[in-house]
């Protein structure tokens, strides 16, 4: 069974009462029995991490470089902002794809950049939660 690796960043952990008008009304919790429902169905195990830290996520990512056929990441507010993520997903040899609820790009200008999209195989924004689902769908049949 394939094994991915979902990290999640800042102030997602207050999904479904963060700003529901932009990022849906899903929970944190809702998001992972979907991704787990759904990764049964294509045979994947699914892990998913969220923290608030940077240095959390850079840990995990580096962690994920043996273990791992494939990364769904949204970094939230990292992704505009951290090389040091940036620096660790270019160690991994496995798929990323870079999932954001919203669509940074029709928010505010500071939002437009990723640091996370030149490394991704894949970016998936504006889908609400099932954004998820839709890169779990890619990974199992495009990666």
């Amino acid at each position: 069974m394939k094994k991915i690796l979902i990290l999640i960043g800042p102030n997602l952990n207050l999904l479904g009462i963060r700003e529901p008008e932009i990022y849906g009304y899903e929970t944190l919790a809702d998001i992972e029995t979907m991704c787990r429902t759904e990764g049964q169905k294509l045979g994947f195990e699914i892990e998913l991490r969220q923290s608030n830290y940077e240095g959390d996520l850079v840990t995990w990512i580096q962690e994920a470089r043996t273990g791992y056929d494939g990364m769904i990441i949204n970094a939230a507010a990292y992704t505009h902002t951290s090389i040091a993520i940036h620096d660790a997903l270019r160690f991994l040899s496995v798929p990323i794809i870079e999932v954001h609820q919203s669509d940074p790009k029709k928010r505010e200008p500071f939002r437009h950049i990723s640091y996370i999209e030149p490394l991704a195989a894949k970016v998936i924004a504006g889908h609400g939660a099932k954004g998820y689902l839709m890169a779990l769908e890619w990974l199992a049949h495009e990666a």
